[in-house]
């Protein structure tokens, strides 16, 4: 039986290609927002859940990583997404006739370049496969949409341009949610995800991050933000290499637990081999 996975955007996002290349021949469930993700997820509706949380050119996806330790899911997987944004249009329209370009918030930036180098006007929509649909629904040549070949293929419009990203590396990372843990080690490289809130005393941090440093855990991201809009109350996001049975970072938790008010591991899962 096919593996339900829910994802913010339409059919032919890169959300959707995410689910894609983590379960193949799942069936894709097209969600407005990161929020309804979560509750369909959380409410059975669907097996998993696609989230993005950071881009290499933008930057990490806003509010996500507040989300995910109120969500009650488990991250089991991620997956690195090569994000190459390509210029859409309909049938029989050319690079010369399109004057527009729609495409969400987050991709505009991506290929700024390339729509000022022809002469192109960057338009935000809520979401680049919404965008290719709503281009093949008008028939317009002068309008095209900033999306994946996915799109392309979903929507029946023609690849203008391809990979016209800025940045050649432009990658999206996303986390697959569930509603049961999955602490087995799954393959050799293991990545384990938590937050924390720090005591209140002088240099907690310093000293709750040393227990990494003299354990030999190599931490790959570690993010703050501040938990119910009160200056006073930091939690941080981490993410660091390894399963938490390894002896190296099960006594860097172990010393990271001492000096936080709580800890809570949101998934162990393995690496993408794109790390």
């Amino acid at each position: 039986m096919s593996v339900r996975i829910a994802f913010q955007g339409e059919l032919g996002a890169y959300s959707h290609q995410a689910c894609e290349q983590a379960r193949p021949g799942c069936i894709p469930v097209p969600c407005t927002t990161f929020e309804d993700v979560v509750e369909m997820t959380r409410s059975g509706e669907a097996d998993m859940g696609m989230l993005a949380v950071e881009n290499s050119t933008y930057g990490r996806v806003a509010d996500v990583h507040s989300l995910l330790p109120k969500s009650g899911l488990h991250i089991v997987d991620e997956a690195f997404v090569r994000v190459h944004v390509n210029l859409l249009g309909v049938k029989g329209a050319t690079l010369a006739d399109v004057r527009e370009a729609h495409g969400h918030v987050v991709i505009l930036p991506q290929c700024a370049g390339f729509l000022r180098a022809h002469g192109i006007k960057g338009k935000v929509s809520s979401d680049n496969a919404r965008a290719a649909r709503e281009v093949a629904e008008a028939g317009d040549v002068t309008r095209a949409a900033l999306a994946s070949e996915l799109a392309a293929r979903i929507y029946g419009l023609d690849v203008l341009a391809r990979h016209i990203e800025d940045h050649a590396n432009n990658t999206t990372r996303f986390l697959l949610m569930s509603r049961e843990a999955d602490m087995a080690r799954r393959a050799a490289d293991m990545m384990t995800t938590f937050v924390f809130r720090v005591r209140n005393i002088p240099a907690a941090l310093y000293k709750a991050l040393g227990g990494f440093a003299t354990n030999g855990v190599n931490m790959t991201k570690l993010e703050s933000y501040m938990v119910d809009g009160s200056f006073t109350a930091t939690e941080f996001y981490a993410d660091v290499e390894g399963h938490p049975q390894d002896a190296g970072l099960r006594l860097a938790l172990d010393e990271l637990a001492y000096f936080t008010t709580h800890l809570t591991i949101l998934g162990v899962y393995p690496a993408d081999r794109k790390r």
